[in-house]
C-alpha cells in the first residue's frame, strides 16, 4: 500500500482547496472544463474530446476569475497533446498534467506496475474528499466502471464493463435487425416490461447497470463488513441510476472535484516537506 492516510489528524483541513484553478478532464469521448475552488466546481461545460479549439475555448472563457493554473487529467492520449498546446496558446497559463510525474496522490493496494487510469483514481479522489467515508464509487461514461474506496481513503480497485451506450451500440453490430438508439432516448421512469424493441433494449441497458453495481456493491460490503455509500457521477449517471435505491447521491463532476483535491494534498505534502527543511 502506498502513501496511506491513516493516522492523519487533520484530515477536516486535508482536501482545503488552495485558490481557484481550472480543471481539464480528457476523457475517451468528451473532455470536462470548469473552475475548481475549495471542492466546488462552477461553471463546468462537456466538450467532444476531438475539439481542441472548443476546449481551450471554455478554458479561456474561466479566466475573469482569476485561476492560478491549469490542471489537465487525461485518459485519451490522442487526443490531449492538441488540448494542451491548445490551452497553453488560448489562456496563456500552465498547464500542469497528472501522470508519472505528478500521480495522483491517493493511497492504494494495487501491484505494480499500476495500470489504473487517472480518471478512476480522481473520481475516487473526489469521492471521498465529498462523503468522507468508504464508498462505492461509480463513473457511468463511455466504459462504466465500480470502484471501492475504504474508510480511510485507501482505493482498493473495482470493476469496469461497457457504458450503457457502448451496449447500445453493440447489439445492432452483432445483431442488425436490431435498432441504433441512444441513450437520451430513455425514458424516465421506465416501465417494468420492455413492449417494444426499443423499450427491452433500453430496460435491458438499465438494468445491467443497475445489476452489476448492485452485484459489486455486495461484494465490497462482503470484504468491508459493512454497506458503504453508493456514490454516482459521469454523464450518464442520472440516466442509468436517477431512481435506484442503492445509490444515494449522484454528483456532477467528481473527477473535476478529484483534480482539486488531488491538488490540495500535493501542495500540502510540499508545505510539510518545506516546514521540514526548516
Amino acid at each position: 500500500m502506498e502513501d496511506s492516510t491513516k493516522g492523519q489528524p487533520e484530515q477536516t483541513n486535508e482536501f482545503g482547496a488552495p485558490g481557484k484553478v481550472i480543471a481539464v478532464a480528457v476523457n475517451n469521448t468528451n473532455t470536462s472544463v470548469g473552475l475548481v475552488e475549495n471542492l466546488a466546481v462552477t461553471r463546468a461545460s462537456s466538450i467532444p474530446s476531438d475539439q481542441p479549439e472548443q476546449i481551450a475555448k471554455a478554458a479561456e472563457d474561466l479566466l475573469d476569475a482569476d485561476p492560478e493554473v491549469v490542471l489537465l487529467a487525461s485518459v485519451n492520449t490522442a487526443a490531449s497533446p492538441a488540448i494542451v498546446d491548445a490551452i497553453r496558446h488560448t489562456t496563456g497559463l500552465q498547464v500542469e498534467q497528472f501522470g508519472s510525474k505528478m500521480p495522483v496522490p491517493i493511497a492504494h493496494t494495487l501491484p505494480e506496475p499500476v495500470t489504473t487510469g487517472l480518471d478512476r483514481f480522481l473520481v475516487a479522489l473526489g469521492a471521498f474528499a465529498v462523503v468522507r467515508q468508504a464508498c462505492v464509487v461509480v463513473d457511468a461514461g463511455t466504459a462504466l466502471t465500480c470502484d471501492f474506496v475504504d474508510g480511510q481513503g485507501v482505493f482498493h480497485g473495482g470493476a469496469i464493463l461497457p457504458g450503457g451506450q457502448m451496449m447500445l451500440d453493440a447489439l445492432p453490430a452483432k445483431a442488425p435487425a436490431l435498432p441504433k438508439l441512444s441513450l437520451s432516448d430513455m425514458p424516465s421512469p421506465l416501465e417494468p416490461f420492455g413492449k417494444t424493441t426499443d423499450h427491452a433494449m433500453l430496460l435491458g441497458v438499465q438494468a445491467s447497470a443497475r445489476g452489476a453495481v448492485r452485484y459489486l456493491a455486495e461484494r465490497y460490503a462482503d470484504f468491508y463488513e459493512a454497506y458503504p455509500q453508493v456514490i454516482a457521477t459521469g454523464g450518464d449517471a442520472r440516466l442509468l441510476f436517477e431512481e435506484d435505491e442503492l445509490v444515494e447521491s449522484i454528483v456532477p463532476d467528481l473527477q473535476l472535484i478529484g483534480i482539486g483535491a488531488a491538488r490540495s494534498r500535493l501542495l500540502g505534502s510540499q508545505d510539510d516537506e518545506g516546514d521540514g527543511d526548516a
